[in-house]
């Protein structure tokens, strides 16, 4: 059983069809309780860092996923729901998490013909194996939309980048946390295979 984390984010549907559709067991929820419990923990996000941990503090659920990680329960975070697990994001100063050590900046380009927020397919290129991303070719493309992206202070923590100007980290975790800038339940077959690994991993 997986468990969503209801915290107002934009694609909670969109990740449970997806895993509806790989016949994988899901549900979603707001109880910290329940989350703190849970086997298998995704906080997936399509909006503002400071807006979802606004929420996530109001309900408690910062502290449930907090303890779910020291319970080494396997977790996976999508866009804002990867941000977040850094320390700071640079959108309204947000204090996040603290997962993993390291801040999220905006993006801020010199190439006039690229816009903010970066949206569309992008090709991801693995720089550490990881089982979540074993599948992963090179040139397989997967599906963005931010205006901010993860980085890590420790390269170690990074899994997986991407190119919009310059490279950033697409794919990031460490021991029990795995998490994309991108969107795997909007990324076609590759996607949904990225999803379908998350489920068989066992950290």
């Amino acid at each position: 059983m997986i468990t969503i984390i209801n915290y107002n984010a934009g694609n909670l549907t969109s990740v449970k069809r997806a895993l509806d559709h790989l016949g994988i067991e899901n549900r979603i929820t707001p109880d910290p309780d329940v989350v703190a419990r849970a086997g298998k923990i995704i906080f997936p996000g399509v909006g503002h860092a400071g807006t979802a941990m606004a929420v996530l503090r109001e309900r408690g659920l910062d502290e449930a996923l907090l303890q779910a990680f020291e319970r080494g329960t396997p977790m996976m975070g999508i866009c804002v729901g990867a941000q977040i697990a850094l320390i700071r994001s640079e959108e309204a100063d947000t204090i996040c998490l603290g997962i993993l050590p390291g801040v999220c900046p905006r993006f801020e380009l010199d190439d006039p013909r690229l816009t903010v927020p970066h949206m569309g397919w992008n090709t991801v290129e693995v720089v550490r194996p990881h089982f979540i991303l074993k599948d992963v070719k090179p040139g397989d493309q997967f599906y963005f939309v931010h205006s901010y992206y993860p980085r890590p202070d420790e390269e170690s923590d990074v899994y997986a980048t991407a190119n919009y100007e310059h490279d950033f980290a697409a794919a990031i975790g460490r021991d029990n946390l795995f998490a994309t800038q991108f969107h795997p339940e909007k990324s076609a077959q590759i996607g949904m295979q990225i999803l379908k690994n998350f489920a068989e991993w066992r950290p």
